[in-house]
């Protein structure tokens, strides 16, 4: 994958897809699911820049599972593999522990 940096306070992440069944085993069908709203960070920026150019780190680093909102984000492709770009401020909290599921696009 070419090598992407984003800038400032914003972020690269790759969705990651939810379960297709609930924990009772009924199969969601795909016109009831909405894209995923999690997902992987793939890279971050340097940080927020106050106006005596301080810089503060961003919360989020590269490989951390992350919630955002249906609608955040800016939708992109990078050699052929979908990505959103995002500012950290979109993203609603970082997952812990959760189970690895397949991303967005895989390859397999």
């Amino acid at each position: 994958m070419a090598k992407f940096t984003p800038l400032h306070d914003r972020i690269l992440v790759r969705r990651v897809e939810e379960a297709t069944t609930t924990r009772g085993g009924i199969i969601i069908p795909d016109s009831a699911k909405d894209k995923p709203q999690e997902g992987e960070v793939i890279s971050v920026g340097k940080g927020r820049t106050n106006e005596d150019g301080k810089v503060f780190p961003l919360a989020v680093k590269d490989g951390d599972r992350v919630l955002f909102g249906k609608y955040s984000g800016t939708e992109i492709k990078i050699d052929g593999e979908d990505f959103l770009i995002m500012k950290e401020e979109e993203v609603l909290g970082i997952l812990s522990g959760a189970a690895k599921k397949e991303t967005v696009g895989a390859r397999r």
